[in-house]
């Protein structure tokens, strides 16, 4: 499809931090391509298989983990991206490193950084994330981190719109390379975002279902759910009840991609630039209003189902419970760190506290586990809820 005109455009982009020799064996790829793939190279990315979506530590392979649930929001996004005439390879990246920041134990274990690291500045994901890519990773002989495009960085810091407050690790990147964090993203981030969105909103859905989380008593409570498996019945009336459930969770996914296209397409009419868009003052890609009324009513009822399940309560507050301790411990006895992270370890704070938690943000959820249990002899039970 014909690039549109308000698309990001890999040879206008902005360029990276750090200037790169380039010599002619780096082959065809776009700016955009680069970025992509290397943040699908990077060791952050690959710990991303073994970090928490929904379910804490699974043991099965069902499960959707924050690998699969990023390929799959990357997937969405790329159908959007070129329905649209937007770059497809920078929307994938984003995509793809959208959750790169999260700690072992998903929101419980980031619960759990934020309340350590609040003497150094706290912890959150989404600058951590960028903080990772652009400053921790160390592939490259010349700079620090993966040196990704302007567009990607602005994209992964402002997804989900202008920041007003950056916090210490975001504001450490954006005096660096300035961001413009006030003014709001591409389509690019914004398709991304809204991706996120449809895939978690349909596939938490699949694997609750899957552990026995939610029943189809459960999702007919909702009138968009309700609404939809009428459908599903009267178009597959002789499938079984499970191959139902799996086509009402595509349905879903397909609805809101169409209705993401159509108000987007609405919202883009006149707009001739990249800058055009981060000038609008709004978000232009997203949902419709009626369907974000339904998207709102299905998250509340998500969170109270399946987030807020009793068992997802207790085994949060379990897997919060580890990570606390291995802050603790690191602080207090140093040496218990790989070598490799103690000498680097800064003497004073702030920078301890970061680099500890530097450290803990990049375990999964396995190998966190093995270290509270290496350290303290046990590791609390029941930290694998399916």
């Amino acid at each position: 499809m014909q690039r549109a005109p308000y698309a990001a455009d890999p040879a206008a982009s902005r360029g990276r931090e750090f200037p790169e020799n380039r010599d002619g064996a780096r082959g065809p790829r776009s700016e955009f391509q680069r970025d992509r793939d290397r943040i699908v190279h990077s060791i952050a990315f690959r710990r991303l298989r073994s970090k928490t979506q929904v379910f804490v530590a699974p043991d099965g392979d069902h499960y959707r983990t924050r690998m699969t649930h990023s390929i799959e929001v990357a997937q969405i996004g790329r159908v959007i991206a070129r329905e649209l005439g937007l770059d497809e390879d920078l929307t994938e990246a984003l995509c793809l490193a959208h959750d790169i920041g999260h700690p072992p134990f998903g929101h419980a274990g980031e619960k759990a950084l934020e309340e350590a690291m609040t003497h150094a500045g706290g912890y959150d994901h989404n600058a951590h994330g960028i903080r990772t890519l652009a400053r921790l990773e160390c592939n490259y002989p010349d700079h620090p981190g993966l040196n990704l495009t302007w567009e990607t960085l602005e994209g992964m810091a402002k997804h989900n719109g202008p920041v007003g407050a950056a916090n210490w690790a975001l504001a450490d990147i954006d005096k660096a390379f300035p961001l413009e964090l006030g003014q709001w993203p591409s389509l690019e981030a914004q398709v991304a975002a809204v991706a996120d969105d449809i895939a978690y909103d349909n596939h938490d859905i699949d694997d609750g279902l899957r552990a026995g989380f939610l029943s189809l008593d459960d999702l007919m409570e909702v009138d968009f759910l309700a609404d939809q498996f009428r459908r599903v019945e009267r178009q597959h009336p002789g499938a079984s009840r499970e191959h139902q459930l799996r086509e009402l969770v595509r349905s879903q996914i397909g609805l809101m991609v169409n209705d993401v296209l159509e108000q987007t397409r609405t919202a883009v009419k006149g707009l001739d630039s990249a800058e055009q868009v981060r000038e609008a003052g709004k978000q232009l890609a997203g949902f419709s209003p009626g369907m974000a009324n339904e998207e709102r009513a299905l998250k509340k009822f998500m969170y109270q189902r399946l987030y807020y399940h009793p068992e997802q309560i207790q085994t949060a507050e379990r897997a919060r419970d580890v990570i606390a301790r291995l802050f603790v411990a690191y602080q207090q006895d140093p040496t218990t760190m790989p070598d490799d992270w103690l000498d680097r370890l800064p003497e004073s704070e702030p920078g301890k506290s970061r680099h500890i938690a530097d450290f803990i943000a990049g375990m999964t959820d396995r190998f966190a586990i093995d270290q509270c249990t290496r350290i303290y002899g046990r590791a609390p039970q029941g930290l694998s809820n399916v």
